[in-house]
C-alpha cells in the first residue's frame, strides 16, 4: 500500500508526530473511561456480592426460634439452679440443727457446728418500694462460721437474698451493729424507730464483712455465760447515692389512662431503616418496654431489614403512642408514611366482639402484644436483598385518586399498568378499577407473576401497585425499579388503609365516591374492613356473591372462606356439610366409658412386658422390596421432624399380609402421611384381587381398591409422588431408582393442586388418594350418608392412623352402621403402646399426671414428655374402652409403637 501525505495544505502544517501523539492521547482516554467503567461495576458487583453474603448469614425463622428457646432453658437452669442451691442450703441447716435433737435422744454425741445467727430489719421507705410481703419485713437467718457468707460482702448478700428475696431487684445500703441483750440471752430487736439507739456501721467491702463477724465473735467471748452463739444486726435500708431513676419520657408526660378509654383505634406501620437492625432480639424487648405503657395490642414482626406492625393502641392515649414511636430512631422518619391510622375507631364496649369468632366464641382483633422476631419482616422468597429504599414514588393517596379518575381516559398503550400486589383471597373480595390481581397463594409467588405481566413492555411504561398497608408494594416496587429496568414506577402511600382515612377526611359523608370497591382484607381478627357495599367473592357453599370472610368453626379445618350471612347461618359458620355435622349435630355416640361399666374377670386388659425382638423378627421375616427403603429416607429428607411416624418393616409387613387376607381388598387409610403405609396396603390389595382372580380395574363401586385420606399439604404431595412411581415403576430396582432420583440436586416435589389424586397398581387395584380439612367429619359424613359425591362401596380393613386424641369417635363412625366398613372387617389402630407409657397411665390408678404437668414449662424436653403422658393417658382411655365395647373383638400386637387389631362383629 502506498501512503501518501495530504494533500490538503493546512494539515500539512502539522507534523507527524504531533498526530501520532494526539492519537496516543484519543486512545489513553478511551482505555481509561473503559478501566474506570470496569472498577466501578466491579465495585458494584462486590456491594451487592457482599450484600447476598451478609443476606445468606441472617438466620432463619427456625433458627431464631430454636435459639430463642436455647436461651430461655438457659435461663430456666439458671433459675432451677440457684433454686437448688438455696433448698440444699436450708436443708443442710435442717439437718444441723435437727440433728443435735436426734442425737440426743439417741444418745449420741452431737454438737451444731458454729454459726452465726443475724436478725434482719428492713427500712418502711425500701419496704414499700419493693412491697414487702411480711415475712420479709424482718427475720432472722443463720450463716456458718468461716462460710463466704462471713468473709466476702457478696457471699454476705447472697446469704440475705436466699431469705429476703425482693432484695435482689434493688441496690441497697447494709449497717450492722453488735446486739443488745436482755437478761434471758435473747437478742434486742431493733425497730425502724429505734435503730438510732444502736451503734452501728456501714457494710460496703469486704473488709466491713470480716471486721462484723470479728466482732459479733468478741462480743460473744465476752457474753458466753447468756448467749448460745455469735450473733448481729443487719438494717437494710435505701441507698441514698443510688443513681436516681431517670426522668419518664416527655412522650409520658400527663398521659391519661389508657384503662379510661372509650375506643380502640386500629393502626399498621413499617420501617426499613437504611443501617438496618443489628440486633433484633434486644430491638424487640426495647419496644415491648417503650409500649408498655400504653397497653398497646397487636403483632409486631422484627428482622434486621426492619419493623412490620399491626396494632390497636387506646384511643385516648394515641397522641403519645405515635410520639413514641417518633422517638425510636430505628422507626421515627423511617417509618414510611407514619402510622397507618384506621378511619373508624371501635367503641371499647364492641372490641372484644369486633373479631371474627374463634371456635364458635366472640374475639377481638388482638388479645395481646406479640414482638416476634423473624428473618424478615414480609418473607418474600428473593434469593437476594434488594436496596428498599429505591422501590420508586410514593404516591400520596388522594395524588392516586386523581390519576386514577385520570387512567380512565388513556389510551390504551400509554396508560399506566395498575397491578394490585396482595393475594388471591384478598382481591377476591375487593379492589380499585381497572386493577390487576396478582392472583398468588402467598407474596413469594409474586416475582415470576409480575415478570410475565411486564414482559416486553417499554422501560417508560408507567407501573402503578398497591396493596394493604403499603410494605408490600415496597418490595415489589424495588424489584420492578432494580430488576426489572423500569423508570417510572409508584406506589399507594400506607395502601388501602391511608386511601380509605384520607378520603373519608378530605370528602366526608361520601361527597367522592371511593375507586376501591368491596371489603379491605385486614390482618387482624376483623379480617376485613368493608369500604364499600359491593360483593366480589363467592360464596363457598352456593356461590352467590359476598364480601364476608371468616374461618370454618370445625377447629380441625378452620380453613379461611368466604361465606354469605345465610349460609354462614344455617352451615353454623362451617364450610361445608361434613364440617358442619363435626360441631353442630353430634350424632354419633360416643363409645362405652370404662367408668360407667362394672368390670368382669373375663375381660381384664392385662400388658406383659417383653424385650425388644424387632431387629430378630424382620430378620426371619420376607424382605419387604427396595422401595420401601427409598420411602423412608425419602421422608427423613423432606420431613426430617416427622421421619419417626412411618410404619416401618415390621409393621409395613402385617399390613400388607392383612391386606392380602382380605375378601375384595379394599381398603380405608386415615392418615396418608409420605405414603409408606398407603404403599403396603396397595401391595396387599393387589394381592387379594390376584387371590379371587378379579378382572377389572378396583374403583369405588367394587374391587379392590385403596381409598386415603391425609390433611397436611406437604406430605399428600410427597405421598402422592411416591404412589406415583409404584404404579408406574413398580416395587423394584426401577422404582426404587426414581424414589431415589426424587432426591436428587435438582429435583422437587410437585405441588398438587387437585384435592384428590387417582391411580391404579398392577393394573388392577385402585387407589384415590385424598385431601381433607378434617378427616373425622369426612368420615361421619360418609357414615351419615350425606356426603355430596356418590359413596364408595363398603370397605375390609380400616387403618386407624390419624388424631390419637379422638380414636373413640372415628371407630364408632366405623361401627354405628355398614356404610363404610363391612361386619367382619378390620380395624387397625396405630400406636396404641405410645412408647410403652401405657403401662404407666394403667399401673398408675389416677396417679399418671405428674406434678410437673401442672406447672407452666419453658423447658422443651419437659414439655414433650408431658405431651407424651397425656397421649399415652389417651391411648388406655381408648384401649380400655374398646375392650368393653360389646360390637368387636380386639388383639393387642406389640408391634413397633403397637397395634390393635379389632373385627367387628
Amino acid at each position: 500500500m502506498i501512503v501518501r501525505e495530504n494533500s490538503h495544505p493546512k494539515l500539512n502544517r502539522f507534523p507527524k508526530r504531533v498526530v501520532l501523539n494526539n492519537i496516543s492521547l484519543l486512545l489513553l482516554l478511551v482505555w481509561l473511561d473503559c478501566s474506570v467503567g470496569m472498577l466501578l461495576n466491579f465495585a458494584t458487583r462486590s456491594q451487592r456480592f457482599r450484600a447476598f453474603q451478609a443476606f445468606q448469614m441472617i438466620p432463619s425463622n427456625q433458627e431464631l426460634v430454636d435459639e430463642r428457646l436455647k436461651v430461655a432453658k438457659a435461663k430456666k437452669e439458671a433459675r432451677l439452679q440457684s433454686s437448688k442451691e438455696s433448698r440444699e442450703r436450708n436443708l443442710q441447716l435442717k439437718r444441723l440443727f435437727h440433728g443435735n435433737e436426734i442425737n440426743r435422744t439417741q444418745g449420741n454425741n452431737y454438737t451444731v457446728p458454729d454459726m452465726y445467727a443475724i436478725k434482719v430489719s428492713v427500712c418502711k421507705e425500701l419496704r414499700q418500694d419493693l412491697k414487702l410481703n411480711g415475712r420479709e419485713k424482718r427475720g432472722r437467718f443463720f450463716v456458718e462460721v468461716g462460710s463466704k457468707g462471713s468473709q466476702s460482702l457478696k457471699g454476705l448478700q447472697m446469704e440475705l437474698h436466699a431469705f429476703f428475696r425482693a432484695l435482689r431487684k434493688s441496690t441497697y445500703r447494709l449497717e450492722a451493729s453488735l446486739p443488745i441483750l436482755n437478761k434471758d440471752g435473747s437478742l434486742v430487736v431493733a425497730s425502724v424507730d429505734d435503730w438510732n439507739n444502736f451503734e452501728s456501721w456501714d457494710v460496703a467491702c469486704d473488709d466491713d464483712v470480716r471486721k462484723t463477724f470479728h466482732d459479733a465473735e468478741n462480743f460473744y467471748e465476752n457474753n458466753k455465760d447468756i448467749m448460745k452463739r455469735a450473733s448481729l444486726l443487719l438494717r437494710v435500708s435505701k441507698n441514698p447515692n443510688a443513681p436516681k431513676p431517670p426522668p419518664p419520657p416527655d412522650y409520658l408526660e400527663n398521659m391519661a389512662n389508657p384503662d379510661d378509654t372509650e375506643s380502640m383505634t386500629m393502626l399498621s406501620f413499617y420501617a426499613f431503616p437504611p443501617g438496618t437492625i443489628q440486633f433484633p432480639d434486644e430491638f424487640a424487648l426495647q419496644l415491648r418496654n417503650k409500649w408498655k405503657p400504653f397497653h398497646a395490642l397487636g403483632r409486631v414482626y422484627v428482622a434486621r431489614e426492619g419493623v412490620n406492625a399491626q396494632m390497636s393502641v387506646p384511643s385516648n392515649v394515641l397522641e403519645n403512642f405515635m410520639d413514641c414511636c417518633k422517638s425510636i430512631p430505628e422507626l421515627g422518619k423511617w417509618m414510611e408514611n407514619g402510622v397507618n391510622i384506621d378511619p373508624k375507631p371501635i367503641p371499647i364496649n364492641d372490641f372484644a366482639t369486633a373479631g371474627v369468632p374463634i371456635n364458635g366464641k366472640e374475639a377481638p382483633p388482638f388479645r395481646s402484644l406479640h414482638i416476634r422476631v423473624r428473618r424478615q419482616v414480609v418473607a418474600d422468597g428473593l434469593d437476594k436483598p434488594l436496596d428498599w429504599q429505591v422501590a420508586g414514588y410514593d404516591m400520596p393517596p388522594l395524588e392516586w385518586h386523581q390519576k386514577l379518575k385520570e387512567l380512565r381516559n388513556s389510551s390504551e398503550n400509554k396508560a399506566p399498568i395498575l397491578l394490585d400486589c396482595r393475594n388471591k383471597y384478598e382481591s377476591d373480595m375487593g379492589k380499585f378499577d381497572m386493577a390487576e390481581p396478582l392472583n398468588t397463594e402467598n407474596f413469594r409467588e409474586s416475582w415470576d407473576v409480575i415478570k410475565e405481566r411486564l414482559e416486553g413492555l417499554d422501560k417508560e411504561r408507567p407501573v402503578m401497585m398497591y396493596c394493604t398497608g403499603g410494605i408490600r408494594c415496597v418490595k415489589a416496587g424495588a424489584y420492578v425499579t432494580q430488576e426489572l429496568g423500569f423508570k417510572n414506577v409508584s406506589r399507594l402511600a400506607g395502601g388501602i388503609i391511608a386511601y380509605d382515612r384520607e378520603l373519608n377526611e378530605k370528602f366526608p359523608e361520601g361527597k367522592e365516591a371511593p375507586l376501591f370497591k368491596g371489603t379491605n382484607f385486614v390482618f387482624d381478627g376483623r379480617l376485613g374492613r368493608p369500604i364499600t357495599e359491593d360483593d366480589f367473592a363467592e360464596c363457598v357453599t352456593c356461590g352467590a356473591e359476598t364480601s364476608l370472610v371468616s374461618n370454618c368453626l370445625n377447629d380441625n379445618c378452620h380453613k379461611r372462606i368466604t361465606q354469605c350471612e345465610n349460609c354462614r347461618t344455617v352451615f353454623h359458620g362451617t364450610c361445608s356439610d361434613a364440617c358442619r355435622q363435626r360441631i353442630f349435630n353430634g350424632r354419633l355416640l360416643p363409645l362405652k366409658n370404662v367408668d360407667d361399666i362394672e368390670p368382669k374377670e373375663t375381660k381384664t386388659a392385662t400388658l406383659n412386658k417383653f424385650e425388644n425382638l424387632e431387629d430378630y423378627s424382620v430378620g426371619y421375616s420376607s424382605p419387604p422390596p427396595s422401595f420401601y427403603r427409598e420411602i423412608e429416607y425419602n421422608t427423613k429428607n423432606f420431613l426430617p421432624s416427622g421421619s419417626h411416624m412411618i410404619s416401618g418393616v415390621s409393621q409395613g409387613r402385617l399390613l400388607t399380609q392383612l391386606a392380602s387376607m382380605t375378601r375384595e381388598g379394599r381398603i380405608l387409610e386415615l392418615g396418608t402421611f409420605t405414603g409408606y403405609a398407603t404403599a403396603c396396603l396397595l401391595e396387599g390389595a393387589a394381592n387379594a384381587g390376584d387371590a379371587m382372580n378379579y378382572k377389572g380395574l378396583g374403583c369405588k363401586q367394587g374391587g379392590p381398591f385403596v381409598m386415603t385420606l391425609e390433611r397436611d399439604a406437604r406430605a399428600f404431595d410427597i405421598a402422592a409422588a411416591h404412589l406415583k412411581i409404584m404404579c408406574e415403576s413398580g416395587l423394584g430396582e426401577e422404582g426404587a431408582e426414581f424414589a431415589c432420583a426424587l432426591r436428587g440436586k435438582n429435583a422437587e416435589i410437585a405441588n398438587v393442586e387437585d384435592d384428590s389424586v387417582n391411580i391404579t397398581y398392577n393394573n388392577m387395584a385402585g387407589c384415590e388418594l385424598v385431601k381433607v380439612s378434617d378427616a373425622l367429619a369426612t368420615l361421619e359424613a360418609m357414615a351419615n350418608a350425606s356426603l355430596d359425591s356418590s359413596l364408595p362401596a363398603p370397605f375390609d380393613m380400616v387403618f386407624l392412623d390419624a388424631d390419637k386424641t379422638r380414636l373413640t369417635e372415628y371407630v364408632e363412625a366405623l361401627l354405628v352402621n355398614d356404610y363404610i366398613l363391612k361386619k367382619g372387617g378390620l380395624i387397625v389402630v396405630d400406636n396404641v403402646l405410645w412408647k410403652g407409657l401405657v403401662l404407666e397411665a394403667n399401673n398408675g390408678v389416677g396417679n399418671f399426671q405428674r406434678k410437673e404437668d401442672t406447672i407452666e414449662q419453658e423447658d422443651d424436653s419437659i414439655r414433650k414428655k408431658r405431651r407424651a403422658r397425656k397421649l399415652a393417658s389417651k391411648m388406655h382411655t381408648f384401649n380400655s374402652n374398646i375392650l368393653m365395647e360389646d360390637r368387636v373383638e380386639v388383639v393387642v400386637l406389640p408391634v413397633r409403637d403397637g397395634l390393635s387389631v379389632i373385627r367387628k362383629k
